[in-house]
């Protein structure tokens, strides 16, 4: 499957909507387009997945390595890979855009605010082209597509200031529908606020569509299969994974991973289901400090805390960190009670707490680690959690913030709750999986 990269000038270009007007103009013309991002995200892929019908692919180098996103690549579906950028196509230092287009080697379609200019579009393009070579980056940005730009003397004035070696590939009109609300932890997600279809038609008519498809190639093949599942067969398990608006992050290879090699159910939480027959709990990142009320009323939290005491092993991720909690206070200082089966209460802040790539060393024998192993993950949460004094974790954060600024991972019974989400390529899913099969 032949693919590009969308890379912003900076975060708040615009690049969600280009690339969801470009997966538009694409499926207009014919193509299978299948959407990913760049960096560890849940709720661009969401928007993603609300167009292109089909689950959008994480690409993250600190999370999966080179290889593993080549491999995370190829288990997509399409003619053609969309690959949305995260901030700024240099930003990061865990995993940049321009690290995942190298890892790749995808060529660069760059997404530039044009609103007030013309002759800087290209001077901006030119000058991102020029520091790949600066920093020793094997980066083509094969062209741009103009964000807010106006057709006539506007989009003309941007064509005839691009060197002739670098592709105009149209542009994104300024039209008001094509906001997507935000909030907390970034935009709104897919299923509560995709974009207008018309309108991403009518921006989709302004972009160059089989120019698009004509500069996409191939990636190279991963080197090696992923070590985590080299000899990963069948394990006797089902694994009930919480599945709704309170929890709702969690990434497709996470899915497909537990469907792989278990069974798989899902329940809501929200809706009050009754936890399903299984072996183990995945309880998925989210929003359920928007849903704290119901989530307390419903009764499905309290019964999962008797099946955690009886010890039926839960995993929780951020959102299930707090859903696993003894309670959680919001903004407005409202208090619910949550599932009580870690000592910890959470409460919410107006500011995030952390952000970053992580890192985290085990301690000691946990649901995703053996002792002494390492695992890469992401953590972003508005969140903090007050941990009673003798509450037990099992990780030392190497990089990151986790719980404490020290540690992650609060363990209680064979339970696991963690403010950092882990993709599969880190085989901390399969270790999961299999300590379950012999519980």
């Amino acid at each position: 499957m032949k693919g590009f990269v969308l890379g912003g000038v900076s975060s708040g270009v615009g690049k969600t909507v280009a690339t969801l007007s470009i997966v538009q103009a694409l499926e207009d013309a014919g193509h299978e387009v299948q959407p990913a991002k760049a960096g560890p995200d849940f709720i661009d892929p969401s928007h993603h997945e609300a167009i292109a019908g089909r689950p959008s692919r994480t690409l993250d180098r600190w999370l999966e390595g080179a290889d593993g996103l080549r491999r995370n690549y190829r288990r997509g579906e399409g003619d053609v890979c969309v690959v949305e950028g995260v901030m700024g196509l240099y930003d990061g230092d865990g995993s940049s855009t321009a690290m995942v287009a190298e890892a790749l080697d995808l060529p660069v379609v760059l997404v530039v605010d044009a609103k007030a200019g013309m002759e800087s579009v290209a001077a901006t393009a030119l000058g991102f082209r020029e520091y790949a070579e600066t920093i020793g980056r094997d980066i083509e940005v094969a062209g741009v597509v103009a964000q807010r730009a106006h057709g006539g003397r506007h989009e003309q004035g941007i064509r005839d200031a691009l060197p002739d070696d670098m592709e105009f590939f149209g542009r994104i009109p300024p039209n008001d529908d094509l906001g997507i609300p935000d909030r907390h932890l970034g935009l709104e997600m897919g299923a509560e606020a995709a974009l207008p279809r018309d309108a991403l038609r009518e921006a989709a008519e302004s972009l160059a569509a089989e120019r698009l498809a004509d500069v996409a190639r191939e990636p190279p093949a991963p080197e090696s299969p992923s070590p985590s599942v080299a000899s990963a067969e069948s394990v006797d398990a089902t694994i009930a994974v919480a599945s709704d608006a309170a929890f709702c992050f969690r990434y497709p290879a996470t899915i497909e991973r537990f469907r792989e090699r278990a069974e798989l159910v899902t329940f809501s939480p929200v809706a009050g289901d009754a936890v399903p027959d299984a072996d183990a709990v995945y309880l998925p990142g989210g929003y359920p400090e928007l849903h704290a009320a119901e989530l307390e009323s419903a009764g499905t939290l309290s019964e999962l805390g008797d099946l955690a005491a009886d010890g039926m092993p839960v995993l929780g991720e951020c959102g299930g960190l707090m859903a696993m909690s003894q309670s959680l206070t919001t903004v407005d200082g409202e208090r619910s009670e949550m599932a009580g089966i870690l000592p910890a209460d959470v409460t919410m802040h107006d500011r995030y707490q952390a952000l970053d790539h992580v890192e985290l060393e085990a301690t000691g024998g946990t649901l995703t680690a053996h002792a002494g192993e390492t695992i890469r993950g992401h953590e972003f949460h508005y969140s903090s959690a007050a941990v009673d004094g003798d509450a037990s974790f099992a990780f030392e954060t190497v990089r990151g913030d986790g719980i404490d600024g020290d540690h992650d991972g609060l363990t209680e019974y064979e339970s696991l709750g963690t403010y950092v989400h882990v993709h599969p390529e880190s085989g901390a899913f399969d270790r999961f999986l299999e300590r379950v099969s012999t519980n």
